[in-house]
């Protein structure tokens, strides 16, 4: 499997990051669970999720968690066109259900990028308990 930075990364899908994160730093492809600031990737089984509509990712990408109030967006992309769909799921704590047969790599501003190996995942959101039960946004 080829290395990435996240220069190249950002350079190919035309997403920007936050100047001080380190362009020449490699994107590792892992297929165990992983956190990127509010976003959990999580490895299912393939089929695990109810039947939706489902996108493939294109050379734009898809945002798994939209910019809202102040938040910043977490967008996926396909490391290879045609090679990676995701169904989204709605907005509660389940959000995103990704099947893909090629690494697809997850960017986000101030967190740069993680790479997901081929496989499938659930996409969640971190909850956290202030006055009230809520999902965090970072």
């Amino acid at each position: 499997m080829t290395t990435t930075t996240l220069g190249e990364l950002t350079s190919k899908h035309g997403f920007d990051v936050l100047e001080h994160l380190e362009a020449e730093a490699s994107v590792p492809v892992h297929k165990g669970l992983q956190a990127q600031g509010d976003l959990f990737i999580v490895p299912v089984s393939s089929g695990d999720y109810p039947a939706g509509t489902v996108a493939e990712i294109g050379a734009e990408g898809v945002p798994v968690i939209e910019a809202v109030g102040g938040g910043h967006e977490h967008r996926i992309f396909a490391s290879v066109p045609g090679t990676a769909r995701v169904r989204m799921l709605g907005r509660g704590q389940d959000i995103a259900y990704l099947e893909c047969t090629e690494p697809v790599y997850s960017l986000h501003v101030e967190h740069g990028a993680t790479g997901i190996a081929p496989g499938a995942y659930l996409f969640r959101r971190q909850r956290e308990q202030a006055d009230e039960e809520r999902l965090v946004a970072d």
